[in-house]
């Protein structure tokens, strides 16, 4: 972690209408005789303007010796930001990227704006920002060896961490330039020259994680292997029902087991559905070692109040979303007239899709280490969105926001689960009672029972072609979940979800029922889940129109146009960037050209999510037995103009689809008696190494900003594997998981 000490402390600035030399760019000179730069940044990353006082982002150190730190801003949960941001500032900084070393910025959004690890938003948010700063640092640099050799700024040039003199050869490390920058007035973010791509050195370029070297080693410390003096273990035994309450616990039996110190009850908020809408309580036991705190976990007796929720089952729901279709649903989108449309269709098709909560399950656990003092807690956190949990604790323990310090420590995998931090307040109340520091790790069987799922659903389409075979009516009727009416976290069906804005005629309605479990988002939240439904369906269509399913996916996407979102927050839809990486991923993949062995088949999907454009196409073969195997993927995206970092995007994309896959062949949450079924990963199975497709990934580069790229590779990969099972058996998947025993020869 980044040590703030190794900073010339901030000051507050005022800032007017204008950007002032130094209101965003502030240089300093370290112990040593080195060299900071710092700047502000808005909530979004961008650069900061008209916040009114604000203080000062630490972002670059340089030592004497020609060192260069750039800290990391966001957290890292394998998504390789740690990385690429500082890739950026590095490419305008003009740094050799050998001499570069990365560290994880502190949290403290009122310094550097932004942190967290959500809606594949890091890139776009910073990039330009990013490089400005860089762009700063070697412009200060520039400036201080002409100072130095007393010759014409436009003489001088930066390259590789030094400063050379065109004139007469003469040159100067950034090391030995540190001092004397740190004397130059900083210039005005909004003019600093930034380089041409085309002379880009690290940006664009394969480089491997900073950490990577680290991690194969088991030297990487993630959140899981934080220690502090004198620290104790705990564990934690929660309700199987959400909002479950202790009705009477054997706390003083597990107290007399061995290396026990403390077990105690924590009441908590019931039930908790909504992102920083509380904790779930329990009985917390504090052990000297966490073996010992989990031997008394197994040995408790705990008997429940289980609430309202101890009745609800997946075979209720099952039943009460069929019996919802049959009637209206709320309204979410209606456009022209889908029930005349539907009336002079020349085939109209009725389709019922569903598809199951999920849990995140990373491979590490929800854990904290927490410890509180002098009525301040410092905590060591695996987290996605340090700043919610920095509220939720300071919210349970009474105490001011500003007196809770979170490191962000390297999580091992999130998918979304760590952008609640329910975990993180019971650690903070954890250690409050107990006086010591104190580690919290859940159980592997406490991590699926209580988390924050992706929600199911149940989608019932109807749809109209006219004789040419052109869709021209769609309707859904969409049951999902919430409280009072209003949809769960990510359990909501978008106004502008396809083929929303491509047709005229379309209705979309939801039915909401009541749900006690909480939910969340998971990578590409809605979208990896209604991406099955609504790219399956078209599928479908297009075989009842006796059309090629390329064909009749662009035939949809019709003219080359932008179509608006839903609000001026939401980014247009570019129907001529789909229909350029469908095109191309056809090309790649051989569609329509390849022949097929017997119970193998290919099949296509495309999906508009996270500001990204993909198209995938996967071939699959179906045993005699029913089981399917995804041999291959072939992904092509289109996220704007540059790749910050080609192997983290390669990583990403590929993780992704494997992801995907892997939910499509295994993966449900069920419930009954209002509890989860699944325990552990022999419940609940994880995609293993040889069911894994090969996955081939182009990117097509286009006159766009750069997006992110994290989640939206994800959704089209699941409808494109159950149309290529279509396409190998003639039999649909209108339900996931696949299932097998519906397959077999």
């Amino acid at each position: 972690m980044a040590d703030d000490a190794s900073f010339t402390p901030s000051q507050a600035l005022s800032q007017g209408k204008t950007i002032s030399r130094r209101g965003l760019l502030r240089t300093g000179a370290v112990a040593g005789g080195g060299f900071f730069i710092s700047f502000g940044l808005n909530a979004n990353g961008a650069v900061a303007k008209d916040l009114g006082p604000m203080e000062l982002n630490a972002y670059i150190r340089i030592g004497a010796d020609g060192s260069i730190t750039i800290l990391g801003k966001n957290p890292e949960i394998g998504q390789g930001i740690k990385t690429s941001l500082p890739m950026i500032i590095a490419e305008e900084l003009e740094a050799d990227w050998t001499k570069v070393s990365i560290e994880t910025a502190p949290s403290d959004t009122k310094r550097y704006g932004q942190q967290w690890a959500a809606g594949s938003t890091a890139t776009p948010t910073n990039y330009d920002s990013l490089r400005r700063v860089g762009a700063a640092g070697r412009q200060m640099m520039v400036e201080a060896a002409a100072a130095t050799w007393k010759v014409p700024t436009t003489e001088c040039v930066a390259s590789m961490g030094a400063v050379s003199h065109r004139p007469s050869g003469k040159k100067l490390t950034y090391g030995q330039l540190a001092e004397k920058a740190a004397s130059i007035p900083a210039p005005d973010l909004k003019t600093v020259v930034l380089k041409s791509p085309k002379d880009f050195k690290i940006i664009g370029k394969p480089v491997r994680g900073f950490d990577s070297p680290k991690i194969v080693k088991g030297q990487a410390m993630f959140g899981i292997d934080v220690t502090r003096p004198g620290m104790l273990y705990a564990t934690i035994v929660q309700s199987p029902v959400p909002g479950g309450k202790v009705k009477s616990a054997g706390l003083d039996d597990v107290m007399k087991m061995p290396g026990v110190k403390k077990a105690f009850v924590i009441d908590g908020a019931a039930p908790v559905r909504f992102i920083g809408n509380g904790v779930p309580g329990g009985v917390a036991i504090v052990a000297d070692s966490w073996w010992r705190a989990k031997k008394a976990k197994d040995a408790l007796k705990v008997e429940w109040d289980e609430g309202q929720w101890a009745d609800q089952s997946s075979a209720k729901f099952q039943a009460m979303a069929d019996e919802a279709s049959k009637t209206a649903g709320q309204p979410v989108r209606k456009d022209g007239d889908a029930d005349a449309a539907l009336a002079k269709s020349a085939k109209v098709l009725e389709a019922a899709y569903s598809y199951p909560f999920l849990s995140h399950a990373p491979l590490e656990p929800q854990n904290c280490t927490a410890e509180f003092r002098d009525g301040k807690v410092e905590i060591w956190a695996p987290t996605q969105f340090a700043e919610q949990g920095r509220g939720a604790v300071a919210g349970a323990l009474g105490i001011k926001p500003e007196d809770v310090t979170i490191h962000m420590i390297r999580a091992g995998g999130g998918f979304g689960r760590r952008l609640m931090n329910d975990w993180m307040v019971q650690s903070a109340l954890i250690a409050k009672e107990t006086g010591k520091p104190v580690k919290l790790l859940w159980t592997r069987e406490e991590d699926i029972a209580h988390d924050y799922y992706r929600p199911g659903g149940f989608n019932y389409f109807k749809a109209g072609l006219d004789k040419d075979g052109k869709l021209i009516a769609w309707k859904n009727h969409f049951v999902t979940y919430g409280d009072g009416g209003r949809p769960q976290f990510a359990a909501d069906l978008p106004a502008t979800e396809v083929p929303a804005r491509l047709i005229s005629d379309l209705t979309y309605e939801q039915t909401v029922l009541p749900l006690g479990v909480s939910t969340g988002p998971m990578r590409a939240p809605n979208s990896n889940s209604l991406a099955f439904a609504h790219q399956s369906f078209i599928d479908e269509l297009a075989h009842a129109a006796g059309k090629d399913p390329l064909q009749f996916q662009l035939d949809l996407l019709g003219p080359p146009r932008q179509v608006k979102g839903a609000n001026p927050r939401e980014p247009m839809f570019d129907a001529a960037r789909m229909r350029g990486v469908l095109e191309r991923v056809a090309m790649v993949s051989g569609w329509g050209k390849t022949t097929l062995p017997p119970r193998t088949g290919m099949g296509i999907a495309c999906y508009f999510s996270h500001s990204g454009y993909f198209a995938e196409v996967v071939r699959a073969s179906v045993s005699e037995s029913g089981a399917v195997k995804a041999e291959k993927v072939w992904v092509v995206g289109d996220v704007g103009n540059q790749i910050v970092n080609p192997t983290g995007a390669m990583n990403q994309v590929q993780g992704a689809c494997i992801d995907g896959v892997g939910q499509a062949l295994g993966l449900k949450i069920t419930l009954d008696k209002g509890r989860v079924e699944q325990t552990n990963f022999h419940e609940y199975p994880l995609i293993r190494m040889p069911a894994a497709p090969e996955v081939e990934v182009e990117f097509l580069i286009t006159d766009n900003p750069p997006t992110g790229l994290g989640e939206p590779a994800l959704p089209p990969v699941i409808p494109a594997l159950a149309n290529a099972v279509f396409a190998a058996t003639g039999k649909r998947i209108r339900a996931l998981p696949i299932d097998a025993k519906l397959l077999k020869a």
